[in-house]
């Protein structure tokens, strides 16, 4: 006997949009876009976002083929901040900076090639990189890569910032 969470209009249409709406919801009142107070504007703005990602059935398939992915990275994100934790004292865990940013890259790029796989975008990248005229395209993404990292060099300064002593 199935049951109201089971039903076909349950798992394609209201968790899909609940999850859209609490999402866009909690990110619009963190970073609050319309300003302080904005709940009643940021609601109406989470509501049409999740009613329209409703609307498209293609975007309701990636929804549900990436929840189980993003369950699961939930999950060893937790143990691994559990474990992470149990080595300090209540009060002194404070992650580093470069640990921060490492976790944060590794996430971001699962996040990218989970998408990814799911939207089918997977395998057209790795036919162009092994395909028939992959070696034009390799070099190229290799060139635009060294220019990238070249740049980043150049503009982003290192090391220790020297302050000015002022002369009176």
């Amino acid at each position: 006997m199935a049951t109201v969470l089971q039903s076909a209009y349950f798992v394609e249409l209201v968790l899909p949009f609940l999850l859209i709406f609490v999402v866009v919801f909690g990110i619009l009142q963190k970073t609050k876009i319309f300003g302080d107070n904005k709940k009643q504007i940021d609601a109406l703005v989470a509501l049409v976002l999740g009613l329209i990602v409703v609307a498209f059935a293609n975007a309701v398939n990636i929804i549900l083929n990436l929840v189980p992915f993003m369950a699961i990275g939930v999950v060893i994100i937790l143990i691994f901040m559990i474990m992470y934790g149990m080595l300090f004292k209540e009060g002194d865990f404070d992650m580093n900076k470069w640990l921060k940013f490492g976790i944060g890259t590794v996430i971001m790029i699962a996040l990218i090639i989970a998408v990814l796989v799911v939207t089918g975008g997977w395998d057209y990248i790795v036919e162009l990189f092994y395909g028939k005229a992959s070696g034009d395209l390799v070099a190229n993404v290799v060139m635009v890569v060294i220019v990238m990292v070249a740049l980043v060099l150049v503009v982003v300064p290192f090391g220790k910032k020297k302050e000015k002593k002022k002369d009176e």
